[in-house]
């Protein structure tokens, strides 16, 4: 769980909550906040001290080392499933038992990304413009992986543990905003092939998802995040 100036928008009654219910542990990391975040993450992990994890770097790294270094925490101690979720649970708690299902009905996958599709019968709550500027960014993302991708920005990925997972979050990534699709060229090019690795991830349309307000992602960073994107062709996929 990536925090960075999170303290007021950290749910910690829902965090309470399914922690009384399920045997998922948590790994915060709390990226250089300036405000109370490890505070109140730290009250949690009093009363959970066996499933609840603080990790505080001095200063702000941005999202993409905060994940890492969460990641790499929780393999250095045994996990047999790895992920990150964004802390404000856009993607609530509870479709984390489904991703996990799937892992395991499925033996041939390594990934699980929650993808925001928004389908009659679900809660999928977007702005109207960051969904259609997402829409534009995933389908260049799409064809510069050369993989049928949805939703690559989602904040929601479980991934099964195995000496790749561990490759794939050695090093720091280039990006701080786009690592989503850092990671996804890393794994295409341990593979050499989208097709081979494309065939070991599942999107899993979500139930419920809600754009909470707060987020520290701006307009400008959009274009940003094309910009990054191209470094990644160039870093990883040319060879492919």
């Amino acid at each position: 769980m990536p925090c960075y100036n999170e303290g007021l928008r950290l749910p910690l009654d829902r965090f309470r909550q399914f922690l009384k219910t399920s045997q998922v542990s948590f790994v915060f990391v709390d990226d250089g906040s300036r405000d109370n975040t490890a505070e109140l993450i730290e009250s949690l992990r009093t009363a959970n001290e066996e499933r609840v994890f603080l990790l505080r770097l001095p200063v702000n790294a941005g999202k993409a080392e905060a994940v890492r270094r969460g990641i790499n925490f929780a393999l250095d101690h045994a996990a047999e499933f790895v992920g990150y979720w964004d802390a404000d649970l856009a993607t609530p708690l509870e479709a984390i038992p489904e991703f996990l299902a799937v892992l395991e009905a499925r033996p041939d996958l390594a990934m699980v990304f929650g993808s925001r599709v928004k389908l009659l019968g679900r809660q999928v709550q977007r702005r109207a413009s960051r969904h259609y500027l997402g829409r534009v960014f995933a389908t260049v993302v799409s064809v510069m992986l050369r993989m049928p991708i949805y939703d690559t920005q989602c904040g929601a990925k479980i991934f099964r543990v195995s000496p790749e997972t561990r490759a794939l979050f050695a090093d720091p990534f280039h990006t701080r905003w786009v690592f989503d699709v850092e990671l996804l060229a890393r794994y295409i090019r341990e593979l050499r092939s989208p097709e081979a690795a494309a065939e070991r991830i599942y999107e899993l349309p979500l139930h419920c998802w809600e754009d909470v307000g707060g987020s520290k992602v701006k307009a400008v960073d959009f274009l940003i995040a094309f910009r990054d994107v191209l470094r990644i062709y160039w870093r990883y996929m040319r060879a492919v």
